[in-house]
């Protein structure tokens, strides 16, 4: 049942105003969006302040601006001033709220808040036939998931609940489901028999951006390993789905969490950039790690054996997220190639630009038989692409958790990194503008090393409209 009424905790912060306002902007747009939205937050204002706060977060956007949207979104919107804490505020987001009967909230607040404003929408009688969204890290270790989770599951059902993390609404992160399970020729290939390794890259050219206090308090393992890329790792090891349902999806990729190896310390490197201690708000002497490269072991029937090498970093050489699927040599060499060393392969891209590669080898001309690989590249340019935010919103507001995690997933996850949490070497300095410490290298030698993405002037152009 679509809700009707979307409330936004923490409605005048960052998120909202880069993120938020944007989405529902555009869901306006397309006719997505036509119930009450109630921003509640602890700042003073007025509701006319609040307006005026969403109009700004479009109108700096640039672009041509539709005013008569904007309208329509103004005048959505209502505003509830007070304390997360204070049961008034509560009484005052309810009389908001009447004659609403399916509201979804959405919990764009910082973590520490979660269970708080979650038991007072339980007590103020506000949880009955709605939803809640909470925004990532869902908990900062398993056990600490562990207890959101029973504090969640007893205001709510399980199905109410959706953890969101923006990165699973991009447009290139689905096509890696839809490209396998679309395609035929894939399904042969797509186990231990043909697979070599599988690596998947995020990288970032920037540093914590003025983020240092709250970064050092986090670290890559737990701010993109533990949820982003083990994500998307779920998504390329999954086995078929029983059925187009999203529950059916999401069993699948709990089960491949649940078959990944608990990491040890001699499967992690950790590496921090030179420099991030004189970030404003870093810890002196902190060991938080700004690179994190790992090796995973997924112990199902299809994938036992087969290495996942997974990293990401900050201060890096360049800005991108790739998948790279390397397949295993031919079982006889026939041919005297020298330049054969690198065997087929496929390459999902994700960012800057979204494109799927499939590596062959083709012969020179010429009488030796010597080639070179070429790709065939399949630029995936999504001009009419929805941004993550307002996908998102959109599928929780119409209860589609495809896109969602569950519990037992979200805690699968945790149980993968938490020895590693626990017990690590300390962060390997690294110069910014590299790939990480050099001891990351090790991880990927037996499968041909690290294959670090490419992106030229035009992969960073946008998509022609």
């Amino acid at each position: 049942m679509r809700s009707d009424a979307l409330v936004v905790f923490g409605a005048t912060g960052d998120l909202a105003h880069k993120k938020i306002f944007p989405a529902l902007y555009a869901m306006i747009r397309r006719g997505a969006l036509d119930v009450p939205v109630v921003g509640v937050a602890y700042s003073g204002w007025t509701l006319d302040q609040f307006r005026r706060r969403a109009a700004d977060s479009i109108e700096s956007r640039g672009g041509k601006l539709d005013r008569k949207a904007l309208a329509r979104l103004l005048a959505l919107l209502r505003y509830v001033d007070g304390d997360y804490n204070h049961p008034d505020t509560f009484a005052r987001l309810e009389e908001q709220l009447k004659g609403v009967r399916h509201p979804t909230h959405y919990l764009a607040i910082p973590p520490s808040l979660f269970g708080a404003v979650i038991q007072s929408l339980g007590r103020a009688g506000l949880a009955e036939g709605a939803r809640v969204v909470v925004e990532k890290p869902f908990g900062r270790d398993l056990e600490s998931a562990r207890q959101l989770n029973r504090v969640a599951q007893a205001v709510f059902p399980e199905s109410a609940i959706f953890r969101i993390d923006h990165f699973l609404g991009k447009e290139a992160i689905e096509n890696i489901l839809y490209f396998r399970f679309a395609n035929s020729f894939l399904e042969p290939i797509w186990n231990r028999d043909h697979v070599a390794s599988v690596q998947i890259t995020l990288a970032e050219d920037f540093g914590v951006q003025g983020r240092g206090k709250f970064y050092d308090g986090v670290g890559c393992l737990r701010d993109v390993i533990q949820n982003h890329l083990l994500q998307i790792a779920s998504l390329l090891a999954m086995e078929p789905p029983a059925s187009g349902d999203f529950e059916s999806l999401r069993d699948e990729k709990a089960k491949v969490f649940k078959a990944m190896s608990p990491l040890r310390r001699r499967d992690l490197v950790r590496g921090q950039f030179e420099g991030y201690r004189k970030e404003p708000g870093v810890a002196k002497g902190s060991d938080t790690e700004t690179f994190c490269a790992l090796r995973l072991n997924i112990g199902s029937w299809r994938w036992a054996g087969v290495p996942w090498l997974l990293r990401s970093g900050k201060k890096l050489p360049l800005e991108a997220a790739e998948v790279v699927v390397r397949l295993k040599a031919p079982p006889q060499r026939l041919f005297a190639d020298p330049t054969a060393a690198e065997t087929n392969y496929l390459r999902f891209r994700l960012a800057p630009r979204p494109a799927i590669a499939v590596a062959a080898r083709v012969k020179r001309a010429g009488e030796e038989f010597v080639g070179d690989q070429k790709e065939l590249y399949m630029l995936d340019e999504q001009p009419k692409e929805m941004a993550p935010y307002d996908r998102l919103l959109g599928d929780a507001m119409a209860g589609n958790g495809a896109l969602f995690s569950r519990q037992d997933s979200i805690e699968a996850a945790w149980a993968v990194v938490q020895p590693v949490l626990d017990d690590h070497d300390p962060a390997i300095p690294y110069k910014p503008g590299t790939w990480g410490p050099k001891q990351a290298d090790a991880l990927a030698a037996a499968t041909g090393g690290w294959r670090n993405p490419v992106v030229t002037d035009a992969d960073r152009q946008e998509p022609a409209l």
